[in-house]
């Protein structure tokens, strides 16, 4: 349900038929959750992001980038550095939009999994929407590495099994193989018509998803992989409001560091914990 300014929203028609922004519409109205709008401004902005969302997770299936461990991570010298323990790092005088662009534009020289292609896909979202100056002054100092994300894209996670378009889920693989530690799950953007967009395995069906993770798993494996409930979304009132230069928004700019791990597989839930018991050692 859609709620604007404390009005249930039904206006379908302000989007064309049959258009991806009408199908996002549609889907927000019929989850049974309530999301509520300040204004319409800020529903379209959630709109046009999602929208962008599916654009960037069909361009990165498009391009040359591969799938590669932490340990094999690459990237153009041009505009990053990467680091031993596989994080990609904005060289210094970098414009952070022409170095999230040239993935797309020279995809070759790149290699990375499932979590920072979601982060990635992401950032090349906003930037479509909110353009290079905003962006270049809202993410300056850009580290990709798992889901490791910058504040303002305020990323959380809601459990629920009713998905929209530009949404990112998780496959879980409980019994991956242990020789094969990447395909322990796989991150992907819920696209529409029932497709998903996971990167190292390409665009395909939930079922198929599944399908292609058991085929990964281990010898004699009596647990399926599955869809879990998992969603991660970005703060798309937050990123409204902030591009769109509110005087009572501010920007989120609170020291965050990477967060280290040995999964070369990781739900963004499971990397928040991991964030939150790095704050709190008693968690």
């Amino acid at each position: 349900m859609i709620q604007v300014a404390g009005t249930a929203f039904y206006q379908t028609n302000l989007w064309p038929s049959g258009s991806i922004e009408n199908r996002i519409v549609q889907a927000l109205m019929d989850d049974s959750f309530i999301y509520s709008f300040p204004s319409m401004n800020v529903l379209s902005f959630e709109v046009k992001l999602r929208k962008n969302i599916i654009a960037s997770a069909r361009a990165l299936h498009d391009s040359n980038v591969e799938f590669e461990i932490f340990s094999m991570t690459r990237a153009n010298p041009q505009y990053w550095f990467v680091t031993n323990i596989g994080s990609i790092e904005l060289l210094p005088g970098t414009r952070p939009s022409d170095a999230i662009r040239d993935i797309f534009t020279n995809s070759s020289f790149y290699g990375f999994e499932c979590a920072t292609a979601m982060i990635i896909i992401y950032y090349y979202a906003v930037l479509r929407v909110i353009g290079e100056n905003a962006f270049n002054r809202l993410f300056q100092n850009i580290q990709l590495y798992s889901w490791n994300f910058d504040p303002d894209l305020g990323l959380t996670t809601r459990n629920t099994n009713y998905f929209i378009p530009g949404d990112v889920v998780y496959f879980e693989n409980p019994d991956y193989h242990p020789h094969m530690s990447q395909w322990r799950g796989e991150n992907a953007v819920v696209l529409d018509n029932g497709l998903y967009f996971g990167h190292g395995i390409g665009i395909t069906t939930a079922s198929e998803m599944v399908e292609i993770l058991n085929d990964l798993r281990k010898p004699n494996a009596t647990r399926s992989a599955y869809l879990s409930s998992i969603v991660a979304r970005p703060d798309f009132f937050h990123l409204a409001n902030i591009t769109m230069q509110r005087p009572d928004y501010v920007r989120r700019k609170w020291m965050y560091v990477i967060i280290q791990h040995n999964e070369n597989s990781i739900s963004l839930d499971r990397y928040i914990f991991y964030l939150h018991s790095l704050h709190n050692p008693f968690i």
